[in-house]
């Protein structure tokens, strides 16, 4: 036995692969994946299980939707006031819209209220003002009418752009007119007869001489077809106050650009 030991104790001694610098060569590389057995794993104590969390955390993973997909069960306190006052503007919107159909409560002057938002419609104030311009003979009523004309454009242009953006539905389910599609007032938001009244009563109360009862009646006028494209379910009133906060920035727009007399005399001669 001892003769045994000694022998393999000179042949370990004997062993270059043993020294200092050669163990790194016994080792196996970092990375490389351990051999797998033929039998099968041992059952013993040594043997851990895993975690019984790893397994639902999985599956809950694998389960979880997209973000865009969940709904959001805590809103936060923006979003629930926007709603309710959304919930709100569309209840008072139904409950103006008096003239919205044949079987509403003021559907006999429907035509009448349909007259009133008339009054605001592009159409008629563009070749109002084209005609009052060929007519006028003085330098000052064709600069004050060549600004109102480029202003009335710009409302139009203003409008069906937002619209065509926001795309929002009325109250009621009413189609648009002929006039509203020659100006592409088809969608709700904003209100255009409304920007347009809001536009040209600040235009009038701004470059024409009038008296105070006029001024009040001017006033009264855009208020009314404001009112009147709410009596019919064409907008909400959201709608309109924002037809009416537009036609004054749009007023606000032209006085910054206002166009000199002699850049009027210069388009209406290209003209």
């Amino acid at each position: 036995m001892p003769a045994s030991q000694s022998r393999a104790r000179a042949r370990d001694r004997n062993n270059v692969l043993n020294r200092a610098e050669f163990l790194s060569l016994n080792q196996p590389p970092k990375g490389t994946p351990e051999p797998r057995s033929s039998g099968r794993k041992a059952s013993g104590p040594s043997a851990q299980p895993p975690p019984p969390g790893d397994g639902a955390r999985e599956r809950r993973q694998s389960q979880q939707l997209p973000e865009e997909d969940c709904m959001q069960l805590n809103p936060s306190f923006k979003g629930i006031a926007f709603n309710s006052l959304l919930a709100i503007d569309i209840c008072m919107s139904k409950r103006l819209g008096v003239c919205a159909g044949r079987a509403a409560s003021w559907a006999s002057a429907r035509s009448m209220v349909k007259l009133i938002g008339i009054t605001g419609h592009g159409i008629p104030w563009i070749g109002g003002t084209i005609l009052c311009l060929v007519k006028s003979s003085t330098l000052a009523g064709q600069e004050v009418l060549m600004n109102l004309l480029l202003a009335l454009l710009l409302d139009i242009m203003t409008v069906a752009s937002v619209q065509k953006l926001i795309k929002r539905r009325g109250p009621f389910e009413t189609s648009p007119g002929l006039l509203d599609y020659l100006t592409m007032d088809i969608y709700a938001f904003p209100a255009g007869h409304a920007s347009r009244a809001a536009m040209v009563s600040k235009f009038f109360l701004s470059h024409l001489v009038l008296a105070v009862p006029l001024r009040v009646l001017l006033v009264l006028w855009a208020l009314c077809v404001g009112l009147s494209r709410v009596m019919i379910g064409r907008h909400h009133i959201t709608d309109v106050l924002s037809g009416f906060a537009i036609g004054y920035f749009q007023f606000r727009l032209v006085e910054l650009v206002w166009l000199s007399s002699n850049t009027c005399q210069m388009l209406i001669s290209a003209w």
